[in-house]
């Protein structure tokens, strides 16, 4: 099983100068239960560089990923952000 649940790109500057060093990225959140030596489901992140020949996928436990998403409050509201 695999079900997607978003995807976009990040908000990267426009410039070509500004993506020299770190070009633009796409992001994509699956929910996935086909890993293999996994036997549960797992909230899957990955991260595609265009162009580039490989991707980056984190496989994340439930607790995991409820730590990433507390992670995200955190800077959300640091940064002033309204966190609903």
């Amino acid at each position: 099983m695999k079900q997607s649940i978003d995807a976009a790109w990040d908000d990267h500057p426009s410039g070509p100068d500004d993506q020299e060093d770190t070009p633009p990225v796409w992001w994509i959140l699956n929910l996935v239960d086909d890993i293999e030596g996994i036997d549960d489901i797992r909230v899957q992140v990955v991260l595609e560089v265009p162009g580039a020949s490989e991707r980056i996928a984190a496989h994340l436990a439930p607790a995991t990923a409820r730590r990433l998403r507390a992670a995200l409050t955190t800077a959300l509201r640091t940064v002033g952000e309204d966190d609903a």
